[in-house]
């Protein structure tokens, strides 16, 4: 049985897991499920070491396919007897180390809950399964004329289970909001093992409403194992507006000033120039290389919304000091527009052997400020970094590029991310706007609250989970690591992540 005490269930000291039995817990497993649904071999656990954060890897203990509701209360049952930690993961495209395993506990695989179980054309609603991508829902329904309004750039791989536990955005969550504000309902099993449900498909929830503390929970508070969307109607048409800067923080002014004239773009993105350089070599979206930085700006609605918006963009663009503006002249220029910013990722990764994508969140009128200090930090730690944002709503992504087979070039790269994150809490933002907190960003949690805020994330916590169970160590840090955290940055240190095999 696993040591949890009083201390590590109010958030002060880490939980001790080390008296797991692994044998008993094969067993206990192996009676509850059938052939092929249970892997404890190292070579059947190797995939399931790390999710997109691959710079932290950790084997599981043990990894569960459930394929069957029954199945996940059963495994849950089992393990808050026996005292095992919990993870859950979907597709593992997550970017935080949210679904990074737990050595002495049972990765949680939903993979195999990956249907679509009815469409409600008139209610505009879907049920779906927590492993079903989120690309398939839009395609599922696009005979319909609906979709799933969120898209992360994943979408073509990342699950709906996976897009509740993170709160996913995407390019067009500026107009059409996160996963918080596209889910009606959630279906989930706590770690007792007890079916509960957060959410309604009515306008109101009877009691309190917790559906919001569900999505973003970072699979700490439920495992989710059936989802209700909103599904949202194809606007008639959609146009992007490309603009491009000679300068930075023009190009962020641009941003706010877009958004203070009362403009509400479907999407507004930003990229830099080393970002376009990157993608226009992998996709050839036609961005100019000469602009300093450029902006998305998408507009969607009936044809007369959309020209009457563009027309309002186009003014504040140009006044912002843009040196070139075009417009999608057709659907497919529009979509090469967007497959540019949907690529940065993998153009990152192929002028570079590795990256570290960071996710702060800061005030609009603040991007400018935020770009300049990125520049400083490059020369500070001798490494690049690529920046594209969803700039409408402040959510930047700085991808640090290095090369983990250089010794120090990963620590610098950690370093990096700290600095963007503990400035990103300086200018009025969050440490995290969609990627989630998971072990990457644990030790700024300490910087953006309170101890007093701190022990409450571990009390409501307990109320769900009092055994302390599901996903420990991720996203909420102890009272212990802040307390150390502040000597540390106080002294010029920097305390290290969770000890985990690195690459």
């Amino acid at each position: 049985m696993a040591s949890i005490t009083d201390a590590a269930l109010a958030g002060e000291v880490e939980a001790d897991f080390s008296a797991v039995d692994k044998a008993r817990v094969v067993e206990a497993l192996s009676r509850l499920l059938p052939a092929g649904a249970l892997m404890f071999e190292t070579e059947d656990l190797r995939p399931y070491e790390c999710d997109g954060l691959s710079a932290y890897r950790q084997l599981p203990m043990v990894v569960a396919l459930p394929t069957t509701e029954e199945q996940v209360v059963g495994i849950l049952k089992l393990c808050h007897e026996m005292g095992v930690p919990v993870v859950a993961r979907g597709a593992g495209t997550g970017l935080s180390g949210g679904a990074l395993p737990h050595q002495f506990g049972v990765l949680l695989s939903m993979a195999r809950f990956n249907r679509i179980l009815s469409v409600d054309v008139p209610a505009r609603v879907a049920h779906v399964q927590p492993g079903v991508r989120n690309l398939a829902i839009s395609e599922a329904v696009a005979h319909h004329g609906l979709y799933y309004a969120p898209d992360p750039s994943s979408q073509i791989a990342c699950t709906i289970g996976g897009n509740v536990a993170e709160n996913s955005g995407g390019v067009h969550c500026l107009k059409y909001g996160l996963t918080v504000h596209n889910v009606l309902r959630v279906r989930g099993v706590t770690i007792e093992g007890d079916i509960v449900e957060f959410g309604s498909l009515a306008p109101d929830v009877p009691g309190y409403d917790l559906l919001a503390a569900m999505i973003g929970s970072e699979g700490m508070l439920a495992v989710a194992t059936e989802v209700a969307v909103k599904l949202t109607p194809k606007p008639q048409l959609a146009q992007c507006v490309l603009a491009a800067f000679d300068d930075v923080v023009r190009a962020g002014d641009a941003v706010a000033a877009i958004i203070a004239a009362g403009i509400i773009p479907a999407g507004l993105e930003m990229m830099d120039q080393p970002a376009t350089a990157a993608v226009e070599e992998f996709v050839h979206a036609g961005y100019p290389l000469d602009a300093k930085a450029i902006l998305l700006c998408e507009s969607d609605g009936t044809p007369e919304e959309v020209a009457e918006e563009i027309e309002r963009m186009r003014a504040v663009l140009e006044q912002g000091g843009a040196t070139e503006i075009r417009v999608s002249r057709d659907e497919a220029e529009r979509l090469r527009f967007w497959a540019g910013r949907k690529a940065a990722f993998p153009a990152a990764g192929r002028i570079s052997p590795d990256y570290y994508c960071m996710d702060g969140t800061i005030p609009r009128k603040r991007v400018g400020e935020m770009l300049s200090a990125i520049q400083e930090m490059e020369k500070k730690y001798g490494l690049r970094c690529i920046n594209v944002f969803h700039a409408g709503d402040g959510n930047l992504h700085p991808l640090i590029l290095f090369d983990a087979n250089q010794p120090g070039e990963l620590e610098r790269a950690e370093a990096f991310g700290a600095d963007i994150l503990e400035l990103s809490v300086a200018l009025g933002g969050t440490v995290t706007g969609e990627h989630g907190v998971g072990v990457e960003k644990i030790n700024q949690m300490c910087s953006q609250f309170t101890k007093p805020e701190i022990a409450t994330f571990f009390r409501v916590k307990a109320a769900f989970d009092p055994a302390g169970l599901l996903n420990p160590g991720k996203a909420i840090p102890t009272l212990n690591r802040c307390a150390e955290y502040g000597r540390l940055r106080v002294s010029g240190g920097q305390l290290p992540h969770p000890e985990l095999p690195r690459f």
